[in-house]
């Protein structure tokens, strides 16, 4: 018979290891003792699980819901079933008793979480659907090392803390048991008890694939996704001599798809991978579809690393879509965020009563912009957590790779903070080394586990060597945005055309540093928020300036080194700054003018596709020449895209509204003449439709902008040119 104080811990749910008094265990006169604590049972039978024969009945020994009694007969250990009888005396349930199973992980896996070495530790954390000795049922792992007690709760148990603690393994600091008769579908948390005695709020599982649609927070029991392969030429689509352009998406506020709130998966495969592809783009760019509580943070501020949001059904769908993206010929880009997370009690937040999952010290482990906490990058089981989170995108639902938000701020540690609240590094620098270790281990993990996925980072330093390859002291990424010269740009478009002649060079430092990293030229949604404007509101003077100025500046934009991401409503020039409870104004598109610019747009990609020499050497500093750099006086610009071998496409701007006839334009020889293919100002677009039509430019013996040959042509006002040989 079990000691009062063990029984009284068992039924308070404060047992240091249940697993060695519940269950079956022999006493020193060799009797097999069987002991259960269920407290919503009245009475419980003990059967064979062989012959379904009764063996015992168990002594309901404290009304509180534990029950035991020696098995007649029994010396060794044998496989049993509990029968479960309400308070009416009713049977209600067959079961298999969760205390009958024995450790669940292996040595070498744990000692391999423990290491920060295991590749894929999300096989062996969280919830995962077994079959142990031909029971079915759950298996339930979780990293809290410092925690006294962990139980998992959920449907199953009617979130009763006192029915299943879990069974700690000292080696990793992992509480782990098999629950029976566990389905996929069941709701589930962790209960967890500090160390210091506290009851913790009930906690989320880090590793689950499914959850709970907010404002609910449980996790949800979800097979694994299987292994999946990016299709065939997709690494090549990814590469950096192909054409890159992203349109990005912030999947509940494209267009109303579907009856509910939100779009499925479903709704967004049918209509989403078609648009795209009508208009040109080569990848489809995700905003953040990670499980998040708060729908205002656009998926920025998640809780479920590995959780698809259950705002868009379940995570099955994903892969439905990805595969529909994949089909039109799209690349699918996953906006990812290790950089910080809420501070939401069910989630990571003093995970185990201590901060396990965050930096302890508020210096470090505390976002001043966002409110939020950053992860502890020093730590080898948060490092474990996040890379696997990377690798699980890639490989299990095939996606071509992930955009890494705000790497700034996880580079630096004294980020966003001022002098004497920031925490120095080991030599005293301000750089974190340990976000950098982690930046470069899930590349090099991508890279070797996920071949043709690519990384991009949102980073808007100067940090160096962002894109290059770890093994030369690089992050590893393979693309950068260029921060710096999308705000240099926009900073020039908002100049009334009479003053930008004191701003030419925003337009030309971009070309100083161009090829330093392997660049994305992003006009993203942090461009057309928070008090921004769309990007037609950025424009100034009247409305055929506006719509001139921004048509030009996509010309610019697409014809400048360096792969395009445009925001989702900027193809069509939005008129008002975006929102996330808002769907876009597609009615807009009855307008002439804003038809115009979506076409513009869809043309600028084909254009951009179909000429190697505007995206062969997009990072590359042969592919890029200046012919007209220094002309601030008349805001002209033009310059030579080429392939490396032997074609080129000339892109000449003019940021004025007057019209420039008869402009002598230097060229680059081994052309007869020149033809245009696209002009911004066209009617087509919306334009004043002046410019050079498919008239062939001829090469003249006459010398301008250095160079010996040369061409006239007509410039149009506030538009872009591109011309090819004929």
């Amino acid at each position: 018979m079990l000691g009062d104080s063990h029984v009284q811990a068992l039924l308070a749910a404060r047992h240091p290891d249940p697993f060695s008094v519940l269950g079956l265990h022999p006493e020193e006169d060799g009797q097999m003792w069987l002991r259960v604590v269920w407290p919503s049972v009245a009475a419980i039978d003990v059967l064979d699980a062989k012959t379904g024969k009764k063996l015992v009945g168990l002594n309901h020994r404290d009304p509180d819901g534990f029950f035991e009694a020696p098995i007649p007969r029994r010396k060794q250990r044998f496989a049993y079933r509990l029968k479960l009888y309400d308070p009416q005396g009713l049977v209600f349930g067959e079961v298999a008793d969760a205390y009958a199973f024995g450790p669940q992980l292996p040595e070498a896996e744990l000692l391999a979480l423990k290491a920060g070495r295991h590749p894929r530790p999300y096989t062996v954390l969280g919830a995962h659907a077994v079959v142990q000795q031909g029971v079915p049922g759950v298996r339930f792992a979780v990293w809290a090392p410092t925690a006294k007690r962990v139980s998992v709760v959920g449907d199953f148990n009617q979130w009763d803390g006192r029915r299943h603690p879990m069974r700690y393994r000292h080696e990793a600091g992992v509480w782990e048991i098999f629950v029976p008769h566990v389905i996929e579908g069941d709701l589930y948390k962790f209960e967890v008890l500090s160390r210091d005695g506290r009851l913790l709020p009930l906690k989320a599982d880090p590793y689950a694939r499914a959850a709970q649609l907010r404002p609910d927070n449980a996790s949800k029991v979800a097979p694994m996704p299987p292994v999946r392969k990016l299709p065939q030429g997709r690494a090549d689509a990814n590469r950096r001599d192909a054409p890159i352009s992203i349109y990005e998406v912030h999947a509940p506020s494209w267009r109303r798809l579907g009856s509910g709130p939100f779009p499925s998966w479903d709704d967004l495969a049918e209509a989403l991978p078609a648009y795209v592809a009508d208009m040109g783009f080569t990848h489809v760019e995700l905003l953040p579809i990670t499980e998040h509580p708060y729908d205002g943070s656009w998926g920025y501020q998640t809780l479920g690393q590995y959780a698809a949001s259950a705002r868009f059904g379940s995570p099955d769908g994903l892969a439905r879509f990805v595969d529909a993206c994949h089909a039109r010929g799209l690349g699918v880009l996953l906006d990812w965020v290790p950089a910080h997370f809420p501070s939401d009690g069910h989630g990571l937040a003093q995970f185990d009563g201590t901060a396990l999952y965050e930096y302890g010290d508020p210096r470090e482990g505390v976002h001043r912009d966002w409110n939020t906490l950053i992860p502890n990058f020093g730590r080898y089981e948060v490092r474990e957590f996040l890379v696997g989170s990377a690798l699980f995108w890639t490989e299990r639902y095939a996606v071509d790779g992930l955009r890494v938000d705000a790497v700034a701020s996880m580079l630096y540690r004294d980020y966003s903070r001022p002098s004497g609240e920031w925490v120095p590094n080991v030599h005293g620098g301000r750089e974190n080394l340990e976000a950098i270790a982690l930046l470069q281990q899930v590349n090099r993990v991508l890279g070797t586990e996920a071949p043709g996925s690519v990384t991009i980072a949102e980073e808007s330093t100067a940090f160096p060597k962002v894109s290059a390859p770890t093994d030369v002291g690089g992050l590893g990424f393979h693309y950068k945005w260029n921060m710096g010269w999308m705000n240099d740009t926009l900073a020039y478009m908002r100049e009334d055309p009479v003053h930008r002649r004191w701003h030419h060079d925003k337009m030309t430092f971009g070309l100083v540093y161009a090829f330093n990293e392997n660049f994305v030229l992003p006009i993203s949604h942090d461009e057309v928020v928070h008090g921004k404007g769309s990007m037609i509101a950025k424009m100034p003077g009247d409305d055929w300036q506006r719509f001139a100025n921004l048509r030009a500046y996509y010309g610019f934009m697409w014809g400048h080194p360096g792969k395009k991401l445009l925001f989702m409503g900027q193809e069509f020039a939005q008129p008002d700054e975006w929102h996330h409870d808002a769907h876009l104004p597609w009615r807009r598109l009855d307008d002439p003018r804003h038809a115009g610019v979506q076409a513009l747009v869809r043309d600028l990609n084909r254009v951009y596709r179909t000429q190697p020499a505007l995206h062969r050497l997009d990072c590359e500093a042969e592919g890029f020449e200046w012919i007209a750099r220094d002309e601030a006086d008349t805001s002209v610009l033009a310059w030579v895209r080429r392939d490396g071998q032997g074609h080129a496409v000339i892109v000449a701007c003019n940021f004025t509204p007057v019209p420039r006839e008869g402009y002598r334009l230097g060229v680059p020889p081994g052309a007869s003449a020149w033809r245009e293919v696209l002009n911004t100002d066209s009617s087509h677009y919306g334009g004043s439709n002046v410019g050079n039509r498919d008239a062939a430019l001829p090469v003249e013996n006459l010398p301008a902008h250095g160079r010996d040959l040369s061409i006239v042509m007509t410039l149009p006002p506030l538009a872009t040119v591109y011309l090819v040989a004929v």
